[in-house]
């Protein structure tokens, strides 16, 4: 699981690939899951967690640079 301080220090180019990547890896759980195939159901949270993350630290860098 990502910590925050470790999305923090990467650039915007970073988070947009690791953004992409949970989200595929999202839709696949959810594939798992509905087919009863998930190994690891707490999984999910973490990933759905990480992208809320990402997004927050994105809306926070655009916010300071319109304001600076």
């Amino acid at each position: 699981m990502a910590k925050i301080a470790d999305l923090k220090t990467k650039s915007d180019d970073e988070l947009n690939t690791e953004l992409a990547q949970l989200k595929k890896e999202q839709f696949n759980l959810r594939f798992q899951s509905a087919t009863g195939q998930l190994e690891k159901p707490s999984r999910v949270k973490e990933v759905r967690r990480t992208i809320a993350q990402i997004n927050t630290l994105k809306t926070e860098r655009a916010r300071s640079s319109a304001e600076g």
